[in-house]
């Protein structure tokens, strides 16, 4: 077991056709070696599980990791918890390179991102 850091990039969607690399997470995360989020882990690391939302043309955001339940979300720093973006079914889903991950963010929107590095 391993903190890992995952970054996702915005895949393709109706604005941005090739989809961006300026826009997206970084965040650091407790994986299995099969790419699963470890809950147990993250108790242990939770201060750790730190994440960084970048998007051109905006400031970045940063905040943590959190795990509510059995879902997985983006907190980010002076905003309330009902503010949360949370990551679409990642209990279920393997953080691996070049598979896709969906994140509703602060406008509702649930977007996709693909997952450009684990390391």
């Amino acid at each position: 077991m391993a903190l890992r850091l995952v970054r996702l990039e915005l895949a393709r969607d109706h604005d941005f056709p090739d989809g961006s690399a300026t826009r997206g997470y970084e965040f650091v995360a407790p994986l299995t070696s099969d790419g699963h989020l470890d809950a147990e882990e993250w108790r242990t690391n939770k201060d750790s599980c730190t994440v960084r939302r970048f998007w051109e043309g905006e400031d970045d955001e940063n905040g943590l990791l959190r795990h509510v339940g059995r879902g997985w979300h983006f907190h980010y720093e002076g905003q309330q918890m009902d503010d949360d973006e949370p990551l679409f079914k990642l209990d279920r889903h393997s953080i691996v390179k070049d598979e896709y991950l969906s994140v509703t963010e602060h406008d509702g929107s649930l977007r996709t991102f693909r997952v450009a590095q684990v390391k």
